[in-house]
């Protein structure tokens, strides 16, 4: 069983792209519904507002899951054991949860960047560690060239992109997936199916993605600044999608929408 789901850490909340008072309201509200699981990165910009948040939530530190990322720039060995030192401080914390490689470094070479991550997890900066962003080639490498267990490869993932590759390799490699993008940032609303097939189980098109995502064994994260979009978000593990209605929107993935692409993020891979 994916690594994240044996947790009770199956569904995420994201605080990509907040910053201040909304930050602080969102994790909250995320807080106040029941999510334990949160998700940040150096690249975000936010890691000292979401500690505060978390603080400010009253949470004992046990009570929830924390993930953050190391950016590309801090590949480095000067820079990036450092660097996660800076991140614990900013997130007022000992240690993190899930301690990920943002995206894969620039010139392809994914070793250097592993073993520091691997290194980072043996000093304790870390409960667990993960990548984002991996090929389904690089998550082929990845579990060669460390011992410590990978819990999950980060990647987008949503019923508009085709990422059975990634799936194949997950099962091969045993490095399970995480989505994030898991509504394509609201394009799947662009597509009436998924809210026709909500209708049949009470549920909105939304859920109906989200609980399409998770029958694949992928987690997922996701975010909203609106307390009832973060419930209804988090409602998805009370029913079951079908076998014709899973293979219905299985097809949907033939649509080829990638969201995060090489123009948006430098670091974005040849996808396989």
């Amino acid at each position: 069983m994916n690594t994240l789901f044996r947790h009770g850490h199956e569904r995420t909340f994201g605080t990509f792209p907040l910053k201040g008072g909304a930050l602080h309201q969102a994790v909250s509200a995320a807080a106040e519904t029941g999510y334990r699981s949160f998700d940040t990165a150096q690249m975000y910009g936010n890691e000292a507002e979401t500690g505060e948040a978390l603080a400010a939530t009253g949470l004992a530190r046990e009570a929830f899951c924390l993930t953050t990322k190391v950016h590309p720039d801090h590949f480095s060995e000067s820079a990036f054991l450092p660097s996660v030192e800076e991140s614990l401080k900013r997130l007022r914390v000992d240690r993190v949860d899930i301690l990920m490689l943002h995206w894969p470094p620039a010139d392809g070479d994914i070793s250097p960047s592993l073993k520091l991550l691997a290194r980072a997890r043996r000093e304790g900066l870390t409960r667990e560690i993960a990548i984002s962003n991996y090929t389904a080639r690089m998550m082929r490498d990845a579990a060669s060239l460390i011992d410590e267990p990978i819990v999950a490869n980060q990647v987008e993932f949503h019923p508009l992109l085709d990422q059975s590759a990634l799936l194949a390799a997950a099962t091969e490699t045993g490095i399970p997936l995480a989505s994030y993008c898991s509504v394509a940032r609201g394009a799947v609303f662009e597509h009436p199916e998924f809210a026709a097939i909500g209708e049949r189980y009470d549920k909105s098109a939304a859920q109906v993605v989200l609980r399409w995502i998770l029958q694949k064994g992928v987690p997922i994260t996701t975010m909203s600044t609106k307390r009832a979009n973060m419930e209804t978000n988090f409602d998805v593990m009370g029913f079951t999608l079908s076998s014709v209605d899973m293979a219905r929107i299985d097809a949907k993935t033939a649509t080829g929408l990638r969201v995060v692409t090489a123009d948006l993020v430098p670091w974005a891979p040849d996808w396989d």
